[in-house]
């Protein structure tokens, strides 16, 4: 015998119930069969509304069993033709008028009782329960329909009543044994009283209903037809990369029912279980996708089978040192629950027995917490224990597998991956027989963890990377091109995929946690919102996106000034901005430490010559125990391109403009030829190798004259560069004199910085360097003698972007 249950959206339409039928057609021959429907889609809770609106005497309650007979009317109309709707009408509205009186008594006396809404909730599967019968015997089916009251039998728990199986399997052989009709339709969700009274079997109750007439009769299998092709490693609505999952064992399948896995009711299980009865899930929709099979046992590559989580949770913690060594706590604990009905959903207690912890349903909480308040209210008063604590807006991530016992580091790899990302576990509970693992969270986290755990089980060696990247200038558009033009080696030889879910200018912003096209960029962020830094700092944090990277190509203040809210957040930096690096020591270290709190990663390699690995080797000497002793460099690439160029002919004033001209100094060439510039990057330096100095301890030996910095513009500027040119041309003549070459120096030795022009012989290995290039000399203990060389191209926007393109390569692996 074949048992098959449609769920409400299978049912939920003329179309749905026709599609229905044809699946019936197309089934191979199995004898008789029975089959369980739900209420079409969305009326069970309309169902309750009426109820509740005729309890609270409002007469509103008249117009929603209105719609409730619109949609079935309209049903009928399109599914049976106008001789066979007569009588077919006749039935739904002998039932409505019986639900409508019921709901008048109700409004008369102002009280709903679970008895009479298990009554009101019963009309949605007994009016589908005729539909579909009458379609399948138009269709020339041998089809009835049986009403499950008359064959299932529960106590008086009116909502979630328990069933009677002596009796319920009883009545279900000797029912069958003698089935009028090979196609026997019954509604799910209902049963009776011993008294005859109507009950239900909770919220979803049609999946149990079909398990309890699958194991009355022996079924070959039970197949349980909805709206999606089975059960999901994760649930698609929050995890997009979450697959079907083709084969399950019961005790996996009823773990993750528990925990969230919508596609079966938990109760279903076990009856079926127990015969051990395969129960197959199909979607209606695409019959021909295989499924997912529940059965006895299953081999699998992965150890974890599927992820799942309930939301709307409340922790209650009992706690005190009055609990220790005492026995009683515990039975006491649960006990004051159970009197309210509370249902508790996750257990875990410290070794010390020092504390108790539940996970309830965050409805129950205020309930929970007066009921064990007063049952330890001696206690509290004693001070011996402290007042029930209660901590709500949390969830329940559960990992499920029967094939974790036999991996080591299971429980580690998920802790590790939650660690990294900034997601916070309250606590942790998992069975002896390590088939779930189940850990308290923020709802706010919910998401990403699922994604997280997600893409740790079950994805391949494919880590997803979150940027949100602000300054799309020069260095901003070349990284965007970059990240383009990689994406293919990333994923193939790095196991990478790199997002775009922000871009920032400083008039526009745009944000997609679906990631956004490089192709384009330009034109997508032109139609953004208006650039706020607070705002976009915050949305960037409430994303709340696995991996998230803020990568700063601007040279703003305001955007450093809010690294520390994106490290609070677990939010790794990449940035070219020395602004934050070169501000006051206490925001530096601030930055450092939270990066370390926080797990998180604060990378900056490009504020010193751009793409050279300048940052990175210092902190290697360093970590590695080595001393800095002396740093030595030319960390302008502009400077040098400036004096590289100034020989004889060129006036320095020519110079500098050409400079200007080819992009290599700012609009204001002053901001390069002060000095400060070099100096924010030689205190980085010095910072980096363990001195705590602030921007006021490095000297500066400004060649500037005072009217050059002073001038009103930029063109008063250059006019002063043709007043002083004398000046100029003597540093060039005195250092050409001694057959030696103007460089622009950076150097930390003895603990003191300094910056400045200096003429260099021509053994020093600054004499030679070329164009822009930048070059940084480290004498350390280990490099004494013969000082450690870094040095190339120390400026444009290639070579900073490739810089801060590794530095992202390097936060997420």
């Amino acid at each position: 015998m074949q048992v098959l249950k449609f769920g409400g959206t299978s049912v939920g339409s003329a179309k749905a119930i026709e599609q229905v039928c044809l699946i019936l057609k197309n089934h191979k021959p199995a004898g008789k069969y029975a089959i369980v429907v739900s209420a079409l889609g969305g009326t069970t809770d309309k169902l309750i509304r009426c109820g509740q609106l005729a309890c609270q005497g409002q007469e509103e309650y008249k117009n929603v069993i209105q719609e409730i007979e619109t949609r079935h009317l309209d049903t009928i109309r399109e599914l049976f033709p106008i001789t066979a709707q007569s009588g077919m009408i006749s039935q739904l509205k002998k039932q409505l008028n019986s639900l409508e009186n019921l709901c008048d008594g109700i409004f008369q006396v102002g009280e709903l009782s679970l008895r009479s809404l298990d009554k009101i909730m019963s009309y949605g599967e007994l009016i589908s329960c005729v539909l579909v019968a009458e379609k399948l015997k138009q269709l020339g089916f041998s089809a009835t329909c049986k009403d499950s009251r008359e064959l299932i039998v529960t106590d008086n728990n009116y909502g979630h009543a328990a069933v009677n199986f002596i009796t319920t399997n009883h009545n279900i052989t000797a029912f069958f044994s003698q089935a009028p009709a090979d196609y026997v339709v019954l509604p799910g969700f209902v049963a009776s009283s011993p008294d005859g009274d109507t009950t239900t079997l909770g919220r979803g109750g049609s999946d149990y209903t079909a398990a309890i007439v699958a194991a009355a009769v022996h079924a070959e299998v039970l197949d349980i037809w909805t709206d999606v092709s089975g059960m999901m490693t994760a649930d698609p609505r929050l995890v997009s990369q979450a697959i079907p999952i083709a084969h399950i064992s019961y005790e996996e399948a009823m773990e993750l029912s528990h925990f969230g896995a919508k596609v079966i009711y938990p109760p279903t299980i076990q009856p079926v279980m127990e015969k051990r009865i395969p129960i197959w899930i199909k979607n209606t929709f695409a019959p021909e996708d295989y499924g997912t099979l529940i059965k006895d046992s299953v081999e699998r590559a992965f150890p974890v089978t599927g992820i799942s989580g309930i939301q709307h949770i409340a922790l209650l913690t009992l706690e005190g040192s009055g609990m220790v060594g005492i026995p009683g706590f515990s039975k006491r604990l649960f006990e004051s629950l159970l009197r309210e009905r509370i249902n508790v959903i996750l257990i875990t207690q410290s070794s010390s027995e020092h504390s108790i912890t539940v996970g309830i349903h965050d409805t129950d909480m205020l309930k929970a917490k007066t009921a064990v308040d007063s049952e330890f209210a001696q206690e509290i008063q004693d001070k011996r224990i402290e007042p029930l604590q209660v901590e709500r807006d949390l969830c329940i991530v559960a990992v499920v597998g029967d094939k974790m016992k036999n991996h080591h580091g299971t429980s580690g790899k998920l802790f590790g991956m939650l660690g990294r990302n900034g997601v916070n576990i309250r606590a942790i509970a998992q069975g002896s027989t390590e088939k779930n693992i189940s850990t308290v969270i923020n709802k706010a986290d919910v998401k990403k963890a699922l994604n997280l755990i997600h893409e740790a089980f079950f994805e391949a060696p494919l880590k997803q990377v979150n940027l949100f990247i602000a300054g799309v200038g020069n260095v901003g558009s070349k990284l965007l091109e970059q990240l383009q033009q990689q994406q293919h080696y990333l994923q193939e030889e790095l196991g990478l995929q790199i997002r775009v879910a922000g871009l920032a200018n400083s008039k526009k912003v745009l944000l997609s946690e679906y990631g956004i096209g490089l192709n384009d960029w330009r034109n997508q962020l032109s139609q953004g919102d208006d650039m706020d830094i607070q705002a976009f700092t915050d949305r960037v944090k409430s994303m709340n996106l696995r991996n998230s990277v803020f990568v700063d190509n601007s040279a703003s203040s305001d955007v450093a000034a809010v690294y520390h809210e994106f490290l609070q957040h677990g939010i790794s930096i990449v940035t070219c901005n020395k602004i934050a690096c070169s501000s006051d020591y206490t925001y530096y270290k601030q930055l450092k430490d939270l990066a370390r709190k926080y797990n998180a990663s604060f990378l900056f390699e490009t504020n010193v010559g751009a793409g050279l690995p300048v940052i990175n080797t210092l902190n290697d000497l360093v970590r590695s125990g080595d001393r800095v002793q002396k740093i030595e460099a030319v960390l302008s690439g502009s400077l040098n391109f400036i004096f590289n160029h100034f020989v004889n002919g060129n006036s320095f004033r020519s110079v500098v403009k050409a400079a200007q001209d080819e992009g290599y100094t700012e609009p204001d060439p002053r901001i390069d030829l002060s000095g400060k510039d070099v100096m924010r990057k030689i205190l980085i330096l010095a910072r980096e190798s363990g001195a705590a100095i602030e921007m006021d301890d490095i000297t500066n030996h400004s060649f500037l004259p005072e009217a050059c910095l002073e001038a009103p513009s930029v063109a008063d500027f250059y006019e002063e560069l043709d007043t002083h040119a004398s000046h100029f041309e003597d540093l060039y003549r005195k250092a050409a004199a001694e057959g030696k070459r103007l460089k622009f120096v950076a150097s930390y030795i003895d603990g003191k910085a300094s910056v400045g022009l200096q003429s260099v012989a021509p053994d020093h290995p600054f004499f030679k360097l070329e164009g822009k290039d930048n070059i940084v000399l480290y004498t350390t203990s280990r490099y004494l003698d013969q000082p450690l060389i870094v040095k190339g191209a120390g400026a444009g926007a290639d070579v900073t972007a490739s810089g801060i393109f590794a530095d992202i390569i390097r936060t997420a692996r």
